[in-house]
């Protein structure tokens, strides 16, 4: 994870979610904080940790210690 990208493992674990969920909720365009591309055989996922951390109520730094 970068400072300014967050992993679809962590993601899926502040939300308490499983990593499936994130994966299809990006293909599918329902979550503003992030999307999915795809290439021709698999998608490569982008998830925005400022706009993760303000969606579910957390500030960036508890996003980066958990």
């Amino acid at each position: 994870m970068t400072k300014n990208r967050l992993t679809v493992k962590k993601a899926a674990k502040l939300m308490g979610a499983s990593e499936q969920f994130v994966r299809l909720g990006l293909q599918q365009g329902i979550f503003p904080w992030g999307y999915a591309v795809k290439t021709s055989t698999q998608y490569t996922y982008f998830i925005s940790t400022a706009k993760f951390a303000e969606f579910i109520g957390i500030s960036i730094e508890e996003v980066s210690d958990s």
